[in-house]
């Protein structure tokens, strides 16, 4: 569950990041740590002022109301990012990858005190465990997940290819393609091989070569590792 895939409405593959379990955790942690130093922190600063019982809504209003709202306020107005999620590199999205709404972030922060208040994130966990996409409870609600901003970038995944020495590009249609596009294609081809999955690499050997406009007339495997290196044939000139 390293990532998932969406595809926008012109059509183009994005593969989301989801944040692992342990950064998640991390970024709770920090977030307790802040709520926390601020309770005491604006206690100590209250009761210096020697208010009396009939002013304790001040208590409540200055102390209280923050932090039972902070994970709403940060993540409403901060981009989808709590203080803790910030400083681990995640955020909230929602699952087509798009900035979620208020309402979005409402429903999950209701459904938190379900996720992880009462049940001291036991329900969560066993959520994000079982999702395909980290999703906890509030996020299956509110179709959000939370994915992380790190670059997970490998020598392997990279777009470069070693071309065997006196290489013979076979397909010169194969410069339409941008980096980009010939990264996701490497990306999609590398998963496949990795999980067995023959019907997407036949796909993607098809869509490829429709948008090159030639015919496929060789095995998808072959036709998918003679692109790639074509390509890195022809931008390394």
């Amino acid at each position: 569950m390293d990532n998932y895939q969406i595809e926008t409405a012109q059509n183009v593959e994005i593969y989301q990041n989801i944040a692992n379990l342990g950064d998640r955790i991390l970024a709770f942690l920090i977030d307790m740590l802040i709520i926390i130093a601020y309770g005491l922190l604006t206690g100590i600063a209250a009761s210096s002022l020697g208010l009396g019982r009939e002013n304790e809504w001040i208590y409540m209003v200055v102390i209280g109301l923050p932090i039972f709202l902070y994970h709403l306020l940060m993540e409403t107005f901060n981009n989808g990012q709590s203080l803790g999620k910030a400083a681990m590199r995640i955020r909230v999205v929602k699952l087509d990858g798009s900035q979620p709404a208020f309402s979005n972030y409402a429903i999950r922060w209701l459904l938190r005190m379900v996720d992880i208040t009462f049940t001291s994130g036991a329900v969560a966990i066993f959520s994000f465990l079982f999702s395909a996409k980290g999703q906890r409870l509030g996020d299956i609600a509110a179709t959000t997940t939370v994915i992380s901003e790190k670059q997970k970038i490998t020598i392997h995944q990279t777009l470069m290819a070693s071309l065997p020495d006196g290489y013979q590009p076979k397909y010169p249609q194969v410069t339409v393609f941008s980096d980009k596009e010939m990264q996701q294609i490497k990306n999609i081809f590398q998963k496949a091989k990795r999980e067995g999955k023959h019907a997407v690499i036949l796909a993607l050997a098809e869509k490829s070569s429709k948008m090159m406009q030639i015919s496929l007339d060789e095995k998808p495997y072959a036709f998918i590792d003679t692109i790639i290196l074509d390509y890195n044939y022809y931008t390394q000139q």
